[in-house]
């Protein structure tokens, strides 16, 4: 080295020296935070990604907290149910003990009704407070709100679940493409002649057998049949010399049948059978049975009664206006990531429906109470009652185990995932970095004696000026 001013190995040796100082601050920060990207200079792809991953991971971990909360509020409802249920149930045997008429007296009849209003009110009570912070589950504010429902087309609507846009109203379109029918049986035979003639009239709430004399007009048939209706399911019209048989209820489900025994009752065709209305909902075949239609699809679930007076091709809408409890299960606030489930009022005023009674109708006072003489109409309403609750309770279950219990093992295994993504990204191997620590600590080690070396050089010139 001849020349001072210019120190070219130093500038090389400081060069390096700082390289490998840099290089052992990088290690040195990767250990002491554990990130292998702790700047956007340090991979600006990998910290695109690994944001990206952070977020969907916020987004996942919220969505299990959300559903875990979805859980809660359902539980909650569904415990008031299964007490519900239970008080039904005592509200059973309290009208099947009343109906054993003949062995109790009058004190034990008021006895069995003071019951039954306590229970009612009890009923009414769970289903004003149960809550869940503040908000009530089973008075119907988890019900789903309706407009424009045609009371002389649709009976008995039940919306189950409703996918809403915000803000938005989904129009429901029902179209009966063919109507309901009773089963019918006919007989032309006029009134009875040759003797005695016992016919068997069976349906499907059971079978009579009824006696005619010789000579019974067919007027008076037909009223010892409509007599014993309750009794069998089938009701009796005279039109001239020719009686009808019919099933009191519609569908492929209810049959009239109607058979001579003994003498001379003859019928062509002794068995027949109602059929289904056939319905379609937005454009899409709904099951029926008889004129009880259901309906099911990912967006929309509801069932209802079509009134006498629509049973008969045509069209009617309605729509949902809103309502429901609606839960955000999703990593992101997207219409598809939302379920929605109705619960609808569980009240007494609420339990039945329009064609039987409703349930607060067996309170002291009521056309069904136990001191009345309705225990038959008592019994379908409690036992429609039952089987509200019952369906409630299933459908709250459903939704529990299949949507929100998928749904938090899903968005599990999806946490999981990218966690392991992310860490991959940006989270420091100490294996391996504390082998490059390792190297640059020799590095630098070795390029500050080098550099040591190099700044002394130049002193090889003052030699020359002693010589």
């Amino acid at each position: 080295m001849s020349r001072i001013n210019t120190n070219v190995s130093s500038l090389i040796a400081q060069r390096v020296f700082r390289k490998n100082s840099e290089t052992l601050n990088t290690s040195l920060q990767r250990l002491s935070t554990g990130l292998k990207i702790n700047t956007g200079a340090d991979n600006p792809a990998g910290l695109i990604a690994s944001e990206n991953l952070r977020a969907e991971k916020t987004g996942i971990s919220t969505a299990i907290d959300n559903a875990q909360r979805a859980s809660n509020i359902i539980g909650t409802a569904e415990g008031g149910l299964n007490e519900i249920s239970s008080l039904l149930n005592e509200v059973q045997g309290l009208v099947g003990s009343t109906a054993n008429s003949g062995g109790l007296s009058l004190e034990e009849k008021q006895a069995n009704q003071l019951q039954v209003d306590s229970i009612l009110g009890t009923i009414n009570r769970i289903a004003a407070a149960t809550s869940f912070q503040g908000k009530k589950l089973l008075n119907g504010n988890l019900d789903y709100t309706t407009s424009s429902v045609t009371s002389t087309s649709i009976d008995n609507l039940h919306v189950n679940a409703a996918r809403l846009a915000d803000g938005a109203t989904t129009s429901v379109v029902v179209q009966v493409v063919t109507s309901a029918t009773t089963a019918k049986v006919g007989y032309t035979g006029g009134a009875v002649a040759g003797g005695t003639a016992t016919i068997e009239v069976a349906g499907n709430a059971g079978a009579e057998q009824l006696s005619f004399a010789s000579g019974t007009s067919v007027s008076s048939i037909v009223t010892a049949v409509n007599a014993v209706k309750a009794a069998t399911g089938v009701s009796a019209t005279v039109s001239g010399t020719d009686i009808r048989f019919e099933s009191t209820e519609f569908g492929a489900s209810h049959f009239a049948s109607v058979k001579a025994v003994s003498g001379n009752f003859t019928i062509a065709i002794p068995k027949a059978s109602g059929t289904d209305a056939a319905v379609t909902v937005n454009g899409a075949s709904a099951q029926t049975d008889g004129t009880h239609i259901s309906f099911r699809n990912s967006n929309l679930d509801v069932d209802f009664d079509l009134d006498a007076s629509f049973n008969h091709p045509g069209t009617t809408t309605f729509g949902i206006t809103g309502g429901g409890a609606t839960f955000a299960l999703g990593s992101k606030v997207t219409e598809g990531d939302k379920a929605s489930i109705g619960v609808a009022s569980v009240s007494t005023g609420s339990l039945g429906d329009t064609t039987a009674g409703f349930l607060s109708s067996l309170g002291s006072g009521g056309a069904n109470s136990l001191t009345s003489d309705n225990l038959v109409t008592a019994q379908k309403i409690v036992d429609k009652a039952i089987k509200q609750v019952a369906t409630l309770r299933g459908r709250l279950g459903a939704f529990t185990k299949f949507q929100i219990g998928s749904t938090i093992n899903s968005l599990g295994v999806a946490y999981e995932n990218a966690s392991a993504a992310e860490s991959a990204i940006r989270d420091t191997d100490f294996a391996e970095e504390t082998s490059k620590l390792t190297r640059s600590q020799i590095l630098q080690q070795a390029s500050t004696t080098v550099l040591t070396q190099a700044n002394s050089a130049p002193q090889s010139a003052l030699a020359l000026l002693r010589g």
